[in-house]
């Protein structure tokens, strides 16, 4: 009896991982920008260029994380076996692990829930993504 060997299915394993990865990833940026005003009225009275400074950085983390999130399930639905695609996986890997090593010794410390959470969703979700890319 022969047997046909379909390698397909850790593709599309792999796949599916790299889309959760970048969902959240841009789910978790799309969040940082909501509640941007309450972060900033939480420091209180500050110089209006220390609002614009601090409102500017919580915007500036949220596009970024939804362009990596957009970015890897971008080049995913194009063909995540390329070499240059797998590179890009690899990057956005390198950035949020970055990002999370940042939130891990500022917004961890922080009473604010969702910049304690920061940490694990960035690590996770990278790691969803290499993991992804691996199988795919």
């Amino acid at each position: 009896m022969m047997y046909i060997k379909w390698n397909g299915g850790a593709k599309m394993a792999g796949d599916i991982l790299i889309y959760i990865g970048s969902f959240i990833v841009f789910g978790w940026g799309a969040a940082h920008l909501f509640p941007t005003r309450n972060v900033v009225g939480s420091f209180g009275e500050i110089s209006p260029d220390n609002r614009y400074i601090i409102t500017m950085e919580c915007i500036i983390e949220g596009i970024s994380l939804i362009f990596i999130g957009f970015l890897v399930a971008f080049v995913t639905y194009i063909d995540s076996t390329n070499i240059i695609l797998s590179s890009i996986y690899w990057i956005s890997f390198g950035m949020l692990n970055i990002l999370s090593v940042v939130s891990l010794f500022t917004g961890f410390k922080n009473s604010f829930i969702m910049f304690k959470l920061c940490p694990f969703i960035f690590s996770g979700s990278s790691l969803l993504i290499v993991i992804g890319s691996n199988l795919s």
